[in-house]
């Protein structure tokens, strides 16, 4: 059986491509986008987690989701 794990991420009009892309690029499918409570657009993903990702994965994805979107350096 498939274990997945997901993300959402605020979508900047701006620069909406750019974000798909690196989600993308780091495994995650795009499921769905809807407006968000504030009026924004929000993206959700998801990916599999493996095997050796499992126990920490999405608090991995959390941490560079925040760092991406405050505009900070990995």
């Amino acid at each position: 059986m498939t274990t997945w794990e997901y993300l959402t991420t605020p979508l900047l009009i701006h620069n909406t491509a750019a974000i798909l892309n690196n989600w993308g690029k780091q495994g995650w499918e795009l499921v769905q986008v809807i407006q968000g409570p504030e009026g924004g657009l929000v993206a959700y993903f998801k990916r599999p987690v493996t095997a050796e990702a499992a126990g920490n994965a999405g608090l991995a994805a959390a941490a560079e989701a925040s760092r991406q979107f405050d505009g900070g350096a990995a």
